[in-house]
């Protein structure tokens, strides 16, 4: 019987062919915590007495979620793990000005790379998948369980085949298709097992919209989302000086699941409140002509530079609706840089928008954006529970950055095609 990715990098790890069910307890390549996750594990840690962590350069700190520090708490928060990371002699402490948001930043940084076993005390840090790393997000507790011994346990999961084929039609992106998939699955249907993205369609699917994807496979409660490591891949990993072997599923491999998806089909998709599986397709969305109050572009799931452009070519030579504010977050240091270069910032401040530095704040609800009673928005981010961005009674919708540029130009959910 042939093997998935998911297997193949776990047996790598192990010395011996995983099963599916099976216990393991195995090193970890990086360990990842925030400003709101790290002080945890930084108490657990000292909690136990060890003095050292095991290996300083498995772990890796980005304050990313209230930077700028929005208030003394964060403040302190961010004390706490530079005080740690200067006594541990970790070297991969993000500080603001060179922090980005972590699962923007750590794939360009070259930081986390293809067969790479990558645990992060954040949910989204199945974002990994992308690259062909099996990555998913863990308690604070468990990365100081990290911090202590450089391991992890972990069940081996089942493993759901997507099979995909065809190519995006315009207006059509990444953030859709997850959503779509999200729609199929519901939030609890991938529940401890990894979807696995395959097919003659993948080559058409880039290299950020890959992120997109695996970010949000948590939605669905994913374990991971991982795809081959493929010639883009190799490519991608090639430009940070990195080498690495083109890894597939086995064509015998062994699914508990098999879901067939045609991209052809496909049109840009809107989650309604308050759930990232209520999606529905802009042509059917567009009718209800539902008001916004926020746009937010950006976050680990759309902050990349093929998101900023994408809501650049929307809103060049236009005007955001009076009745709408529009924030755009690049989601690195490295981003921001290039936008400035290629003039998308020109384009964005030149149709009213608010430009950030690198920052998670809105889509947590936690600062740059919060929302009021009441209030409503469309948002590039990958949740959109109850109070997810401020009021509980606030409303969260959730889209690619194409129909998030479109809707604020309209000051209602709109269709790309219909400007």
């Amino acid at each position: 019987m042939g093997m998935t990715i998911t297997e193949k990098i776990l047996s790598e790890k192990t010395g011996h062919k995983v099963r599916v069910g099976e216990y393991i307890l195995i090193e970890v390549d990086i360990a990842l915590a925030n400003d709101i996750t790290a002080p945890l594990a930084i108490d657990e840690f000292y909690k136990t007495g060890i003095k050292k962590v095991y290996n300083p350069e498995q772990i890796v700190l980005v304050p990313d979620h209230f930077v700028p520090n929005k208030d003394i708490l964060s403040a302190m928060q961010v004390k706490k793990i530079r005080k740690f990371a200067k006594e541990q002699n970790i070297e991969k402490f993000f500080e603001l000005g060179r922090m980005g948001i972590e699962h923007v930043l750590l794939p360009e940084q070259g930081i986390v790379k293809s067969r790479d076993i990558v645990v992060g005390a954040d949910s989204h840090t199945c974002t990994y998948g992308a690259l062909g790393a099996f990555s998913t997000g863990v308690g604070s507790t468990d990365i100081a369980g990290v911090y202590m011994m450089g391991k992890a346990w972990f069940k081996v999961p089942e493993v759901i085949d997507v099979y995909i084929k065809g190519n995006f039609r315009k207006y059509v992106s990444g953030k859709d298709f997850i959503l779509k998939l999200i729609s199929i699955l519901g939030v609890s249907g991938a529940n401890y097992k990894v979807l696995e993205f395959r097919g003659p369609g993948i080559e058409n699917i880039s290299m950020d919209s890959r992120f997109t994807i695996s970010n949000m496979a948590i939605e669905a409660g994913g374990k991971a989302g991982i795809f081959p490591v493929d010639d883009l891949t190799i490519e991608y990993e090639r430009e940070r000086g990195i080498k690495v072997e083109k890894l597939t599923a086995d064509e015998d491999a062994s699914y508990m699941r098999r879901i067939e998806f045609d991209l052809n089909e496909l049109e840009p998709q809107v989650a309604f409140p308050f759930l990232p599986s209520n999606s529905k397709g802009i042509s059917e969305t567009e009718k209800e002509k539902i008001k916004i109050d926020q746009i937010v572009i950006g976050s680990c799931t759309n902050g990349r530079m093929e998101d900023l452009r994408a809501a650049a070519m929307i809103l060049k030579g236009k005007k955001i609706s009076r009745n709408v504010r529009c924030i755009i977050i690049p989601g690195s240091q490295q981003v921001y840089k290039n936008a400035i270069r290629e003039g998308l910032f020109d384009i964005f401040v030149n149709a009213e928008c608010a430009v950030s530095t690198p920052t998670c704040g809105p889509c947590l609800g936690g600062h740059m954006g919060v929302l009021a009673e009441g209030e409503v928005a469309l948002s590039t981010t990958n949740r959109n529970f109850v109070g997810r961005m401020g009021h509980v009674k606030s409303k969260v919708y959730l889209s690619s950055p194409v129909v998030a540029a479109a809707s604020a130009i309209k000051g209602y959910i709109a269709n790309p095609e219909n400007l």
